[in-house]
């Protein structure tokens, strides 16, 4: 009963098992969707090794000193930011995006080791603010950290991990504790962003309501300009972004907003993902008996679109109990960040749980034609090793964390 409790104290268990049941669901579904495959049929046993090593590595950062990742968290991020300036320089290019750099055989994403990095960074520096995000100087500082990276993202051009890392850094200055006027700067050029994508009318409408924002904020004239400013450079940088992106992931911004526009291209992923979940009822129509999935209406199904041979072979409620084992996990993660008394602790579990958050929200809503279609994994389930690993270095720290909690009052 000793050991029973001492085992409780120490492993969180509801951290670990969902994230064990979702690997075993990627792994099946992997399967399901490779083994008729020509080319893909080895990519099973390629992510059964990965996640035997990414398992490794997760009781590895459980066993560390939990300072460690105070120690390493400005380096992790300068290694982040060299490597991803080395991709842009000696990456290799695939499927459009130069994303993937090559070590000792092995190819990897410096864009998903950058968001380790960048969680790390930013509690730094928030945890080091006696107050809440309130002036100026710290949002600038705040945005540097997140959009440095994203900048260079961009240049792969890698849409989706760019958009994750905005979110996560929005979540963590929410966390930390934000002003209204600091609310107003942070969300108002993702606003003017997007508005501007439906063209130069929306554009002109987001920025007057923009200066009638600051007006009543009653900000001094040299504030409201640079906020204005701000919001106006955003505008014409979400144009510049989009115009520098390739010609696929153009129309698949264009088959969000229209999937029928393009049904043999851009759009034809999202028609046949929903066509998939929906064809398997409530209880699917059995494992290896998928017909979208074995007979490969979806290409690369096992990667981004993985959600649907799920949905189609396991039917409702296979896809119900994946949602189930993520939202055990975020209320874990929220739980444990929630009681966590030291800050930087507790800003890095939520920005763990921001990127997980987001992944699901991002890939799920794809498949089921409610997001667009941005090239974004299924953390734990989708095929890819950098992905797993970096997933489980991230649960690796959180359990850490909860380990010695009560070290850190």
């Amino acid at each position: 009963m000793r050991i029973d409790y001492k085992l409780r104290d120490k492993f969180d268990l509801g951290l670990f098992l969902p994230v064990v049941f979702l690997i075993c669901i990627g792994l099946a579904a992997i399967y399901s969707s490779t083994v008729n495959h020509p080319t893909a049929h080895g990519n099973f046993e390629r992510q059964l090794i990965w996640a035997i090593a990414s398992i490794i590595i997760f009781f590895i950062l459980y066993s560390l000193p939990t300072n460690t990742f105070r120690t390493i968290a400005v380096p992790a991020y300068l290694i982040s930011l060299f490597l991803l300036i080395l991709v842009l320089v000696m990456g290799r290019r695939i499927s459009g995006s130069r994303s993937w750099l090559d070590l000792g055989g092995i190819g990897f994403q410096p864009s998903e080791f950058a968001k380790i990095g960048i969680v790390l960074a930013m509690a730094t520096f928030l945890s080091r603010r006696n107050t809440d995000i309130d002036s100026l100087f710290d949002i600038v500082i705040c945005l540097a950290i997140g959009f440095i990276p994203v900048i260079l993202i961009l240049l792969q051009p890698d849409l989706g991990t760019a958009l994750i890392i905005i979110a996560v850094l929005i979540g963590l200055i929410f966390w930390k504790g934000i002003s209204l006027f600091s609310l107003f700067v942070v969300l108002s050029p993702g606003i003017v962003a997007f508005a501007s994508l439906f063209g130069t009318v929306p554009f002109i409408i987001s920025l007057i309501f923009v200066a009638m924002g600051i007006y009543l904020l009653k900000k001094d004239i040299f504030v409201g300009l640079s906020v204005f400013g701000l919001n106006l450079g955003a505008g014409f940088f979400t144009d510049y972004v989009y115009n520098a992106l390739s010609p696929h992931q153009q129309k698949r911004i264009i088959s969000f907003m229209d999937p029928s526009a393009d049904p043999l291209g851009a759009g034809y992923n999202a028609m046949q993902a929903k066509l998939a979940i929906g064809s398997g009822g409530v209880f699917g129509k059995g494992f290896l008996a998928g017909n979208q999935t074995q007979l490969q209406f979806i290409p690369e199904q096992w990667t981004d679109f993985i959600y649907c041979v799920i949905g189609e072979e396991f039917g409702f409620v296979g896809s119900a109990f994946v949602i189930i084992l993520f939202l055990i996990l975020f209320l874990r993660l929220f739980r444990i960040a929630n009681h966590a008394k030291d800050e930087f602790l507790s800003l890095v579990l939520f920005g763990i749980m921001a990127v997980y958050f987001m992944h699901f929200l991002i890939n799920i809503g794809m498949d089921i034609g409610i997001m667009p279609v941005i090239g974004i994994p299924l953390p734990f389930v989708s095929y890819g090793g950098s992905s797993l690993l970096v997933n489980m270095i991230m649960i690796g720290i959180a359990a850490n964390i909860y380990r010695t909690r009560k070290n850190y009052t």
